[in-house]
């Protein structure tokens, strides 16, 4: 669906996109995410064409996005709709007409085809009820309902959301990433997230790629980059074991969804007859996957045998 390839974006002189090159597959629900900083939302404004890159070239559909030949990439744009973080509605404008709006400027419709889409939409979206109410007499989360149902009047293969949740309670929060992957399911609409929120990339976001200092640092799936998370993500996180302690050696175990639910270490403690410290631990859901990691303190003496056990129990571990 979009393939950025080589992409720079500079501003001032300040490079914030350093040779970004990024896949995203038609029907993801993927995360942008990374420090403040990083270059996330200026790489989903770039895929957007809010930006203009100054370096690279960006696919849509196989076709590259041409910022110099305007009626073609007005054309492309239509093919995304854009979520802002503060929902960019017009204040003296009804809901309705803030969905229709675009429609009539950029599509050329008619009011009363424009109409009939923007009910459409404010009813997928929980809010036709709403339809005469003006921002101000509005919730958070029903602005945000708006926005994205205003993101969705044009038919768009591609919804990019820039920090769309962040200034959202985590239960307004939810309910915006449950009709997000509603949108995804039923429309199969392309998602691409920009977040800090670690709790918005676990309940929805298939892929996720992490920048940091204009730069994509990792990519994969967001259980893969999390459970085993490099250096670079674990300051991210703000996360580590701790201490840990000196005198034996200290394990770490990683759970797949498959091997979570299994009783490893009380087996292993009975089975090898061994004593051991769990010195740390998590488990968390993600898309209703339970993945985790644990660290445990062996003895030194007892080291090869854990080791064996692990491997023939098919759990993966390090030795930290």
């Amino acid at each position: 669906m979009i393939e950025v390839r080589n992409l720079v974006k500079n501003f001032d002189g300040l490079e914030a996109l350093k040779d970004i090159n990024l896949t995203i597959n038609d029907g993801d629900i993927i995360s942008l995410i990374g420090p403040s900083g990083s270059g996330k939302s200026t790489l989903c404004r770039c895929i957007h064409g809010l930006e203009t890159p100054d370096g690279g070239e960006i696919l849509l559909d196989g076709e590259v996005m041409d910022h110099k030949n305007k009626a073609k990439f007005l054309e492309q744009r239509k093919k995304m709709g854009f979520v802002f973080q503060h929902f960019n509605l017009f204040n003296n404008k009804t809901v309705i007409q803030n969905c229709m709006l675009a429609q009539t400027i950029t599509l050329g419709k008619s009011a009363q085809e424009a109409e009939k889409t923007a009910m459409e939409y404010l009813t997928r979206v929980g809010l036709a009820d709403k339809r005469d109410a003006y921002p101000s007499k509005l919730s958070g989360g029903q602005k945000q309902r708006v926005a994205i149902a205003r993101a969705l009047v044009n038919d768009p293969k591609i919804l990019l959301s820039d920090e769309a949740t962040s200034a959202l309670d985590p239960k307004i929060t939810r309910d915006i990433l449950d009709l997000l992957q509603k949108i995804n399911r039923e429309l199969g609409i392309t998602v691409v997230v920009v977040t800090h929120q670690m709790e918005v990339v676990k309940q929805i976001c298939q892929r996720v790629a992490f920048l940091k200092h204009g730069v994509v640092l990792a990519e994969g799936k967001p259980e893969d980059l999390f459970v085993r998370p490099n250096e670079d993500i674990k300051a991210f996180l703000g996360t580590d074991s701790g201490v840990l302690p000196e005198d034996g050696v200290n394990i770490q175990l990683f759970f797949s969804d498959e091997s979570a639910d299994e009783p490893v270490i009380t087996m292993m403690a009975r089975e090898l007859g061994i004593d051991f410290s769990i010195c740390w631990g998590k488990l968390e859901d993600f898309r209703s996957n339970v993945y985790g990691s644990l660290v445990i303190n062996v003895k030194d003496k007892d080291e090869t045998d854990v080791i064996a056990y692990l491997t023939a129990h098919r759990i993966t571990w390090e030795v930290l």
